[in-house]
């Protein structure tokens, strides 16, 4: 289903003509040089399309015929490649720069007068890379009378490059190892003239016979090897594949790479293309953990663009546009998903690196109007009182990185952040090992933050809404009537706190940096201690002549919820969650409540 759902965007991407596909048989590539040429076949200029400066000089994305898969023998690329195929020249890292010819003048000793015959056995003297390049464009283009063409071979075949070797960007040529390909001297490039095109894709297209393909459901020769998939974070740099076979062990009954799973060439360049289309995008991909996630509609849609802002932490300076789509995007679900929305295919899915090959970290397929609902979901489970200084809204990586170990989303388990998106994607059960990572955070830092308080409280609430739980939701502001036994610890924890830090202003170190952890842990005897300790502070208020009735009435108030049995000696993991939310909630409620401290 996912091939399938791909191979249908790609569809969808070739007749829109905003958008700069890859026509079967072509695909986008880095192109660092190009060689003009006169119709003739003589050596005209040589451009340098790389963009950048220095050491960070990038080629230029550029259509042109989908390039092969090397392994270990020779295979050219189509009228692009790089100097060893496209001119027979080894480059500069290479033990011998000069011309590889296997005889002095053998190249020049091409007579275009000469037979076949004559002409085959002069081309066996030249590398054999450089007389691979010559042959897949002879072969492609046979009966084909194009210009470009003609004068392609010309070029190659009386390879009379002195002049080319001479030209002052030929050593960057070298030092940088690019691809090159041709064009006329107008600037066309011959890869892409309407002939040529049209000769390459003639070729692509799916032949009558074979077997049937498991995507597109048409009789299509089937792909032995699939085109590689770059932009997977953590991947190779070179590729790696979602469907792949090369071992015994995975193959069934004696089949051969990719005749174990029969997908015809056509629906392979098809969703190999728009994936890669999709990781090459700012806009339609972002990074969660460790999987690299992609989403798209079926149908145009502008929720594509509006999606990655819901969950992308903002630039600086970006964060008003960005919470107001997220603003529009709640209340559009609140009054209701359009009617044409309701139906329409939105597709998620995350990759994560696996040796050569790419595993599914997660895939969610279904509508519009499901992913809105969920999203808005999310958002409202996240939802926590805050600060002025505290953002709004949280993305998925400011939510994740609070429970690493130093806030590094790379000290993450892997799979913790494939989990959390299928959840919220999918509206399954947080995985329970991000409750444990975030509490986990908080009694070793001795700190609860915003971001790590918002997705424990998430967790809670999202926990508490599956069956056969009867636990209380856990609110977003500070709800003096709940009585479960962490939240209202962590309220008193607050208190005590609140009582510490008056009686002894400007204190470095209160009880929160050296008691938190055990309050958690063993909370029967440290808040024994604590109370004992919170007897001291109240009577050096008062002989500092301020009132303590309403720190006594407080901390009172919030004894009067514990039950009769008294504090127990450990909490489980959901009552230490809860620890941290009371306390986080008193201690915010402390810079909100109207009452002025002190005074009853």
């Amino acid at each position: 289903m996912i091939l399938q759902a791909l191979a249908q965007y790609y569809d969808r991407l070739l007749h829109d003509p905003k958008i700069n596909i890859a026509p079967l048989g072509f695909e986008q590539k880095k192109i660092d040089f190009l060689i003009l040429l006169t119709e003739q076949g003589t050596f005209s200029a040589l451009w340098d399309l790389r963009e950048g400066t220095g050491k960070k000089k990038q080629g230029r994305m550029t259509r042109v015929p989908k390039g092969v898969k090397r392994t270990v023998g020779v295979a050219a690329n189509l009228l692009w490649d790089t100097a060893p195929y496209a001119l027979g020249h080894l480059l500069r890292s290479d033990k011998k720069a000069k011309l590889a010819y296997r005889g002095k003048g053998a190249a020049k000793r091409l007579d275009l007068s000469k037979s076949k015959k004559e002409l085959a056995k002069m081309k066996a003297r030249l590398p054999k890379q450089y007389a691979a390049f010559i042959e897949e464009i002879e072969k492609t283009f046979e009966g084909c009378d194009d210009a470009g063409i003609r004068a392609v071979l010309a070029f190659l075949r009386t390879a009379e490059f002195d002049v080319l070797f001479a030209h002052p960007l030929w050593q960057e040529v070298e030092a940088s190892g690019g691809n090159l390909t041709f064009a006329l001297e107008d600037g066309e490039m011959i890869c892409q003239r309407p002939a040529v095109v049209r000769a390459i894709v003639e070729q692509a297209k799916p032949s009558t016979g074979g077997q049937v393909c498991a995507v597109r459901g048409e009789p299509d020769e089937l792909a032995e090897l699939h085109t590689a998939i770059k932009g997977v974070w953590g991947a190779q740099s070179s590729g790696a594949n979602i469907v792949s076979f090369n071992l015994d062990a995975v193959s069934s009954f004696g089949k051969k790479q990719g005749h174990n799973a029969p997908i015809g060439k056509q629906a392979e360049f098809a969703y190999t293309t728009a994936l890669n289309y999709l990781l090459a995008s700012d806009r339609q991909r972002m990074q969660v953990g460790d999987a690299s996630t992609v989403f798209w509609a079926r149908d145009p849609s502008d929720f594509e663009q509006t999606f990655i802002s819901c969950f992308e932490q903002p630039q600086k300076g970006e964060e008003a546009v960005k919470y107001d789509k997220i603003r529009s995007l709640l209340r559009s679900v609140k009054s209701g998903v359009p009617a044409e929305d309701e139906m329409r295919p939105f597709y998620v899915l995350g990759l994560a690196p696996n040796a050569a090959r790419i595993s599914i970290r997660f895939w969610y397929e279904g509508n519009l109007k499901q992913i809105k609902e969920r999203m808005a979901r999310f958002f409202e489970e996240i939802e926590m009182v805050r600060s002025k200084r505290d953002p709004e809204f949280l993305s998925l990586l400011q939510l994740l990185s609070s429970t690493a170990t130093e806030g590094k989303i790379d000290n993450l388990p892997p799979n913790i952040a494939g989990d959390f998106a299928r959840a919220v994607f999918m509206g399954g059960n947080y995985p329970r090992t991000l409750l444990s990572n975030a509490v986990r955070r908080c009694k070793a830092e001795q700190r609860v933050t915003y971001a790590r308080v918002s997705i424990i409280k998430a967790c809670l609430v999202r926990n508490a809404q599956f069956p056969n739980l009867t636990n209380q939701e856990v609110s977003v502001a500070l709800d003096k009537t709940y009585d479960d036994m962490g939240y209202v610890l962590g309220r008193l924890f607050a208190v005590l706190e609140r009582i510490q830090e008056k009686a002894q202003p400007g204190i470095n170190k209160t009880i929160r940096d050296t008691y938190f952890g055990a309050a958690t842990s063993s909370p029967q005897i440290t808040f024994k201690r604590l109370d004992e300790l919170s007897i001291h502070h109240l009577a050096k208020i008062r002989n500092g002549g301020q009132s303590i009735v309403w720190y006594e009435r407080l901390k009172q108030e919030v004894y009067d919820l514990i039950p009769a049995s008294g504090i127990r000696n450990q909490l489980t993991l959901e009552e230490q969650a809860r620890f941290a939310v009371g306390y986080y909630h008193q201690r915010q409620d402390f810079f909100t409540k109207k009452e002025i401290e002190g005074e009853v």
